[in-house]
């Protein structure tokens, strides 16, 4: 039987108990990781889209080799695509040490260019002996701190304790081990854990088999509750029509719904496609926001007082119809307060806000473009099944060198 509109996904029972603190840039992230690894007793499982060989990736290095050393079992996944090139010294170093490190579908180069761009692995998860966890938008390279210069990035992530943790170790363990692996140390259980705080939670992703679309529809759900206010900062940003169809209509029906974007982008391609959809968005009531410090890089959203999410998804084809993604979804009072908050702060102060173009200055070049974006957005993501499909891979870097071998299909 087809599925309502506006159900949840699957993946939609909330889980009492936790606590979430917020993470801005890697200032506070990065040590946050670093000590739990480093505090680690017997696990530790970490995937990310890009890991560099630079002063941050350095520092994991570090962290991950001292916890392999001292007996813990350690886990690493990087994305093929967003790690290429990391070298045989450093991946040869862990896993000599015993770290278990994957790739997540290498590809290969043609005359020298990386033609594997779609269907990445782009989540960002650490999971420490099941009790803590990590998750959010920010990569382990230097461009995540300010004295990288003005292209660092503005980005979050977020701390977890509580029962949701038992769910995001389950589903890394699933997504990269063994059977035989998964039984050498058992999974922490939900119903076992401590409550530590009040928040609700769920932790949803997205693939390309049963799960295409749940984080998408987490968010147009609450795009269709939101009573008062909407705060959405994405990085890279143009949503399907269904999803601009319900901000419209939250902004129409009085809901204050606001938008912050990339005004300094990392890729100029980002603010041009963000920026066909302007007119729409204004028209409707939307006010939108270009962050210009330095290039925005989160994927963070509240609505009214209790409902946020923090993850890796982006609002665009590549995260919504294509990327494998994980975000958390939150229900707590404080949390959400203090990410307006932070996000108040970043529009009063670092942000230019647009403003709408008068109606006279309305010219038949700009109805015909904004047409044409109508309709592209109604049908991009029945376009995205075309692209070329294939099942990625994840190989398992071998001992004494960082070459990799494949260990089985994946999850894509």
């Amino acid at each position: 039987m087809k599925r309502p509109a506006f159900s949840l996904p699957r993946s939609s029972r909330w889980v009492p108990g936790n606590q979430f603190e917020l993470l801005e840039n890697g200032e506070d992230f990065f040590p946050r990781v670093f000590n739990a690894i480093t505090k680690a007793r017997r696990e530790v499982m970490l995937e990310t889209f890009i890991l560099f060989d630079d002063k941050i990736g350095q520092e994991l290095h570090a962290a991950l080799l001292a916890a392999a050393r001292r007996g813990v079992e350690v886990h690493v996944l990087v994305d093929g695509f967003g790690s290429p090139d990391l070298p045989d010294t450093f991946v040869g170093s862990l896993v000599d040490a015993g770290v278990r490190f994957r790739i997540f579908d290498p590809g290969r180069r043609f005359l020298g260019q990386r033609l594997n761009m779609l269907r990445r692995m782009h989540r960002k998860i650490v999971v420490v002996d099941g009790e803590l966890g990590f998750i959010g938008g920010i990569n382990y390279s230097a461009d995540h701190v300010a004295d990288f210069g003005p292209e660092a990035k503005q980005d979050y992530a977020v701390q977890v304790r509580g029962p949701i943790v038992a769910q995001m170790q389950h589903f890394t363990r699933e997504a990269v081990l063994y059977r035989n692996e998964r039984k050498r140390h058992p999974a922490a259980s939900a119903a076992s854990q401590s409550h530590p705080g009040t928040a609700h939670a769920i932790f949803v992703t997205r693939d390309n088999h049963d799960h295409q679309s749940d984080i998408e529809r987490h968010y147009r759900v609450a795009l269709r509750s939101a009573r008062h206010r909407v705060v959405i900062a994405n990085a890279y940003f143009f949503p399907g029509y269904r999803f601009i169809r319900e901000m419209r209509r939250a902004a129409k029906r009085g809901v204050d719904v606001r938008l912050i974007l990339q005004g300094q982008p990392d890729m100029p391609i980002v603010k041009t496609a963000a920026g066909l959809l302007y007119d729409h968005l204004l028209r409707a009531g939307v006010r939108i926001y270009e962050y210009c410090d330095r290039p925005l890089h989160g994927k963070v959203a509240l609505v009214d007082d209790d409902w946020s999410t923090v993850g890796s998804s982006n609002l665009d084809p590549l995260s919504l119809s294509l990327n494998l993604e994980a975000n958390v979804i939150i229900r707590d009072r404080a949390f959400n307060d203090h990410l307006y908050g932070r996000l108040s702060h970043l529009m009063e102060n670092s942000c230019k806000q647009i403003e709408a173009v008068a109606p006279g200055r309305w010219n038949g070049l700009r109805l015909l473009r904004s047409y044409a974006v109508f309709h592209l957005m109604r049908w991009f993501p029945a376009w995205a099944g075309w692209l070329p499909k294939h099942q990625p891979t994840i190989t398992l870097a071998n001992p004494g060198t960082a070459a990799a071998e494949p260990t089985g299909s994946a999850t894509a």
